[in-house]
């Protein structure tokens, strides 16, 4: 192994312990319908670093597990967050120097946590029998979703976006990430 990918496999590791303890120390506003997961915030991460996206998806999935939903919410939740992740690395890297890029990467996580946590919510309300429509609860649940994955996108991660680029310890990462000097 290459000391470039060895330091890409830390940086990922760092990335999940960082968004599982900001997971836990927002409970319980990171497992409710309406949840204000601070550490979706860190979902930017693939903007700028293409191998954040590994740390997201083992962060979401382990937090997801240790909460109460357990395995069926760390599958999906972390597959929606896997989807998510993609688009916004994509993002980063088709569009990364347009201005308008920062705000169309915050929105993947928005959109795919909405649909797709909003549809397990909903088939777990049809499950518990608390509706009859499916449609009805997919609609609700993903508003709410989608609500809170919006206020923390854009009052968290976006300024983020704007911050990090300017921090000298991001630039220095960024060089260790892509290979450069470790001293």
């Amino acid at each position: 192994m290459t000391k470039t990918y060895i330091r890409k496999i830390v940086f990922a590791g760092l990335i999940a312990a960082l968004y599982i303890a900001l997971t836990i120390a927002s409970y319980p506003l990171a497992y409710e319908a309406v949840q204000f997961r601070i550490s979706e915030a860190l979902t930017i991460l693939p903007f700028f670093f293409p191998f954040a996206v590994p740390g997201i998806v083992v962060g979401v999935f382990i937090s997801n597990l240790i909460g109460p939903f357990g395995l069926v919410d760390a599958i999906v939740g972390g597959s929606a967050s896997l989807i998510a992740a993609l688009f916004t690395m994509w993002i980063g890297m088709r569009w990364r120097e347009q201005k308008w890029s920062k705000v169309l990467a915050c929105f993947p996580p928005v959109f795919f946590n909405a649909i797709i946590i909003g549809a397990m919510i909903a088939y777990f309300m049809l499950s518990y029998n608390e509706t009859d429509s499916f449609l009805t609860a997919f609609l609700v649940s993903g508003m709410w979703v989608g609500f809170g994955q919006l206020a923390v996108m854009y009052a968290i991660g976006f300024p983020l976006m704007i911050i990090l680029p300017k921090m000298k310890v991001i630039n220095r990462l960024s060089i260790i990430y892509n290979g450069g000097d470790s001293a």
